[in-house]
């Protein structure tokens, strides 16, 4: 089964600034990359990336504008805009940007802490966007997400927006437990415990950040 999210049943009050900008960045450090040789991708990658054998403080902020695909930057932006959105416009611009970073940071630290010999690069902003997911579940747990769904064939559904961030929550949670079954602690794949402390600092650290805005569309009709 394949859920991808496509929109918020939350509307939007303001202007997405900081979240169209970071997805702005992404790309266009993307479109850099995809513009090197080889070789001197492997070296931008492996500098700038978490390569938790000899980790470089600095790679915990500058990893998570590194992608390793299209479908690996398309599929990030698209769950930063379908998210990212409405908790921007709930806590204000600049608490987004930190709350973003420092859940990309924590992501960092949780993925190097679960693999620490590894020598390849962690790159990606999936556990930024992690973060925004878990605070998006915490702000608004009653809201639905129009998604795609693919089975047999595919649709699209309304799926409580709880359902849909816990379902993922959980392939991540499960997911990393069952690499740590696999690996010898020095390969690569996906990071799924990045995903998951990701995850789990959004839904802690949002708690600290006082609503922008007062009042939230799902409380119109008491």
């Amino acid at each position: 089964m394949i859920l991808i999210p496509l929109r918020s049943s939350e509307r939007v009050y303001s202007t997405a600034k900081v979240t169209a900008g970071l997805i702005a960045v992404n790309v266009a450090i993307f479109l850099y990359q995809v513009s090197l040789s080889p070789r001197a991708l492997n070296d931008f990658v492996t500098q700038w990336g978490i390569v938790p054998d000899r980790l470089n403080v600095a790679s915990l902020v500058t990893s998570m504008f590194l992608h390793g695909g299209w479908l690996h930057i398309l599929g990030n932006m698209l769950f930063l805009w379908v998210f990212g959105r409405n908790v921007e416009d709930l806590i204000g611009g600049t608490r987004f940007l930190i709350l973003y970073l420092v859940c990309g940071v924590v992501a960092g630290i949780v993925q190097t802490v679960s693999n620490p010999y590894s020598r390849l690069p962690t790159i990606g902003a999936s556990g930024a966007i992690a973060g925004i997911m878990g605070a998006y579940l915490i702000r608004f747990p009653r809201s639905h997400i129009r998604s795609l769904f693919w089975l047999i064939f595919a649709t699209t559904l309304d799926i409580p927006a709880a359902f849909l961030l816990l379902y993922w929550f959980a392939i991540q949670f499960f997911s990393g437990f069952a690499s740590l079954a696999a690996t010898d602690y020095t390969g690569g794949g996906v990071a799924w415990f990045a995903h998951v402390g990701g995850f789990i600092a959004g839904m802690l650290l949002i708690r600290l950040f006082p609503d922008q805005r007062k009042w939230r569309t799902w409380y119109s009709d008491e």
